[in-house]
């Protein structure tokens, strides 16, 4: 990265996928603290002009792109609009729109000292290797990027250069300051156990989309909920943590726990077990990954220790929630399996949500998929078979849920 834009207290923030909740809640972080971040360019899918142009004179940015091109010419009305309508605005620049498939990735160049790449799904892929080719630091929220891309992606990623937004993998990165590499055993995932813990298979059938909408902890959007719902995101992140952190699968677990206060756990060659405990906020992991290697001060209320508190960890149950061992599966069968598994669950979800298929079936389908595709253990040596396997993942998985 070139040393003058790391020079000095504040740091300038490109933030991606800023309409979501994961972007205004940085939004609000940097709104909050003036003296340590900049934001200077915004993207999204375009899918909340108004909030994107307000967002963009807010913080006075240079740059907002929109995926849609639908979108932009609503993005330079809303913009224009603001500016007539506030006073003082008028001698402002306007932020130059780019729209289109590879706006986002145009965007994710920019130059910045941070990207914070909060996408949702896969269209975050090309921001990813556009904010690591450019050398930027990569405050990455949007894991499925990383799990399609896998190797392709840590390979473009200089030590250090990737900065974990996830909350478990937030917390992981900082109990491994505990200790040296080598004296690091394994690593434990927390899981909520979504809105349907204890529940076996048959109870799960006639599951709805509106149930399954509600999360017990976090507010999230509607895939992601659901993904906490069938635990595909845990699926999700069990390989996102082999990828950011080196470790095998078979060092890595995954352990039920309701209150979402222990939000992941590194284990020691000496018995110890190092954990990290807040309220489930993700102002506090969005904030580390902003200000990293340091804290800001106040991203999110303390544990209150004057009141009793009960903490439970149990084992995952697999039969009914079989999606972690899949993606364990996929995942050490490398190659582009991981990015079948994550495509073919967004089709799913998808499907899910319409009324298409039931609950039981996301995970079903997904296994079908997963097991028709030959992509395992082949060297990705370019995005283009990443996006091949990708939209053979979807559409199998249309043909699968009859949404073809």
């Amino acid at each position: 990265m070139d040393a003058a834009r790391t020079a000095g207290p504040s740091r300038e923030i490109v933030l991606l996928g800023s309409t979501g909740s994961i972007g205004t809640q940085a939004a609000d972080i940097i709104r909050r603290n003036p003296d340590r971040f900049r934001l200077t360019g915004l993207a999204s899918g375009g899918g909340n002009p108004a909030l994107l142009a307000s967002q963009a004179m807010e913080f006075g940015v240079e740059v907002v792109a929109v995926a849609s091109e639908r979108a932009a010419p609503a993005v330079q009305q809303a913009l224009q609009a603001l500016t007539a309508a506030a006073p003082g605005r008028g001698t402002r620049q306007l932020p130059k729109v780019l729209a289109g498939a590879d706006a986002v990735a145009e965007v994710a160049a920019w130059p910045a000292d941070i990207v914070l790449n909060a996408v949702t799904g896969s269209a975050g892929l090309a921001a990813t290797l556009a904010a690591l080719d450019a050398g930027r630091t990569l405050a990455l929220a949007n894991k499925e990027s990383l799990i399609m891309g896998g190797q392709l992606v840590t390979g473009r990623a200089a030590p250090g250069q990737i900065v974990p937004v996830d909350s478990e993998h937030s917390t992981i990165a900082q109990c491994l300051r505990g200790g040296s590499p080598d004296e690091v055993r394994r690593l434990v995932l927390t899981a909520s156990g979504g809105p349907f813990l204890h529940r076996d298979r048959a109870d799960l059938a006639d599951v709805t989309p509106e149930q399954a909408l509600a999360h017990p902890t976090w507010n999230m959007g509607p895939v992601i909920t659901v993904n906490s719902a069938t635990l595909v995101n845990k699926g999700l992140e069990l390989i996102e943590a082999h990828l950011l952190f080196g470790m095998g699968f078979d060092r890595i677990d995954v352990v039920v726990h309701r209150q979402s206060v222990v939000h992941s756990m590194v284990e020691f060659t000496d018995g110890a077990t190092i954990a990290m405990a807040s309220p489930p906020d993700m102002g506090l992991p969005i904030a580390l990954a902003l200000g990293w290697p340091s804290r800001i001060a106040g991203a999110a209320a303390p544990i209150d220790w004057t009141t009793a508190h009960t903490w439970t960890f149990e084992p995952l149950d697999t039969e009914a929630f079989p999606a972690v061992a899949l993606a364990r599966a996929a995942g050490s069968a490398g190659g582009t399996v991981p990015a079948v598994y994550n495509a073919a669950n967004e089709e799913c979800v998808d499907a899910f949500l319409t009324a298409r298929i039931p609950f039981t079936g996301i995970v079903d389908t997904v296994a079908q998929v997963v097991s028709e595709h030959d992509g395992a253990g082949v060297a990705v040596t370019a995005v283009e078979e990443i996006l091949a396997a990708d939209h053979w993942a979807r559409i199998r998985a249309r043909e699968l849920t009859g949404t073809a």
